[in-house]
């Protein structure tokens, strides 16, 4: 059974979240306040983070800051759960390395479905073991990428995000097409979400950072040469 951590300060809630990701098949651990849920995961280690942004003491973008610096809990999937659903709040989410933002109030059957594609995600074999190219490898097996031989912690979402602009050998892909291969829902409206995954992809290659070539009015390639 998926371990899943749901952090939420509204009692009602977090008890329909707890039965129904219960009834779909998880193992549910809950947290009311910021504080708590670091502590919760770094006991429990979940597979994936169900974060409300609205919190008591440390609030949700402070959270999620502060496991995506740790190196022991950076790789752990968070989907943001909130009220605030304007463009550049769901931008900030995605910049501090969310892999989903959900606004309130949600269906809970999409929920579940979105907390399903997050975890295939992370499973999801791909073509060849390991790639290389000028400095960058990415092993798919092991869920790990290297720059010029130095570790570099991936999401899931960039992970993915990266191995399908490998796959498609040089050829490009649209907005559109990335995100129905890597959220794999209608994220209508919100093609900027590809964007900002592959900005902050791009950040942590480095000086490798053009390999990722934005064609104009298209979508995004790597540039094999």
């Amino acid at each position: 059974m998926k371990k899943i951590l749901i952090v939420e300060d509204e009692p009602d809630i977090l008890n329909l979240l707890d039965l129904n990701l219960q009834q779909a098949g998880f193992k549910v651990y809950l947290a009311s306040n910021g504080i708590e849920a670091l502590e919760k995961i770094k006991k429990v280690q979940p597979a994936l983070l169900v974060l409300d942004l609205m919190l008591p003491g440390i609030d949700g973008l402070e959270v999620c800051k502060k496991i995506k610096k740790d190196p022991e809990t950076a790789s752990i999937p968070v989907l943001m759960l909130t009220a605030k659903g304007e463009e550049v709040d769901r931008i900030v989410g995605f910049e501090l390395g969310a892999d989903d933002y959900v606004v309130k109030p949600f269906s809970i059957r999409e929920l579940v479905l979105r907390i399903k594609a997050i975890l295939r995600r992370q499973q999801e074999p791909l073509t060849n073991k390991v790639w290389t190219y000028d400095g960058l490898k990415l092993d798919k097996e092991k869920m790990q990428f290297w720059v010029d031989q130095k570790e570099v912690k991936l999401t899931s979402t960039e992970f993915k995000l990266l191995t399908e602009l490998i796959i498609a050998d040089g050829k490009v892909l649209s907005r559109e097409q990335l995100l129905s291969r890597i959220w794999g829902y209608d994220f209508e409206g919100y093609a900027r979400t590809v964007d900002t995954h592959i900005r902050r992809l791009r950040k942590k290659m480095g000086s490798h950072a053009d390999v990722i070539e934005t064609v104009r009015g298209m979508g995004y390639r790597l540039k094999l040469e």
